[in-house]
């Protein structure tokens, strides 16, 4: 499946929520500290992480590959008063100079890099000391649910897409920053909904991988309008309440 993220800046950068608060409250209760700290943001897309570290005091460097997010994460970013460098560049070849970051996160994307690569440039630029942040923030599909209709729904107009099903627990991401030679793992997983409209939730679904990031227009309108009428008969509620998992890993490159 060919994914163009470029296609769907406008509906991620206004529909997507972006880590809640509880996320950095739980980086600080793991004794990840990033007030004053340099991090960069790989994969940043619109800028979520960026944005959510900077506001918490970091000096903080957004990367990614795609113009059109770039453009936006800077528009949000000065939206927000914030000073973030943006740079477009990958997580495999980031042009940050060697141990010039004290954190390096990645959020929603670590499983889009070539990551043996990816976890070799981020050893290179982190500090001794210096810590990677792993991090998701997934809808999580239960029997029933707006999540499970979300999916089944985008098997129908997607059959190529292999993107459901998923737990928010990712169990290869330990062995690749163990393989990159990172120490003291850390991780946290826990449960919290995110509040959506109908119209956000619709938008947060077609910005995802499996619908305008790799679908023509046309079917790209059609699976909305399928998604919209299937919410208005199953899912009446607005906002709905819709649950997200959250996982967190951390480890360190030995000083």
């Amino acid at each position: 499946m060919d994914v163009d993220f470029d296609k769907t800046s406008s509906d991620y950068a206004t529909h997507r929520a972006g880590f809640p608060a509880s996320f950095y409250e739980r980086l600080l209760a793991m004794e990840i500290e990033f007030s004053g700290k340099r991090l960069a943001d790989i994969g940043t897309g619109t800028g979520t992480l960026a944005r959510g570290f900077a506001q918490r005091g970091a000096i903080v460097t957004g990367i990614d590959p795609s113009p059109n997010m770039l453009a936006e994460a800077t528009r949000l970013a000065a939206g927000e008063g914030l000073t973030i460098e943006f740079v477009n560049a990958t997580a495999e070849h980031t042009g940050c100079a060697d141990a010039q970051m004290d954190l390096v996160s990645a959020g929603q994307c670590w499983h889009w890099f070539d990551r043996p690569a990816a976890g070799a440039e981020v050893y290179r630029i982190l500090k001794p000391g210096g810590r990677i942040i792993i991090a998701h923030y997934d809808w999580i599909p239960l029997p029933g649910n707006l999540l499970e209709l979300t999916e089944n729904l985008i098997c129908q107009f997607n059959p190529t897409w292999r993107g459901g099903g998923g737990t928010g627990i990712y169990r290869r991401w330990y062995a690749d920053v163990s393989g990159a030679g990172f120490k003291e793992l850390a991780s946290c997983t826990y449960d919290e909904a995110a509040p959506y409209t109908h119209e956000a939730w619709r938008g947060r679904v077609r910005a995802s991988a499996g619908i305008a990031a790799s679908l023509p227009a046309d079917r790209v309108k059609a699976f909305d309008s399928a998604l919209a009428e299937a919410m208005a008969r199953h899912f009446p509620a607005d906002p709905l309440a819709v649950h997200h998992r959250v996982f967190i890993l951390s480890a360190c490159k030995p000083s």
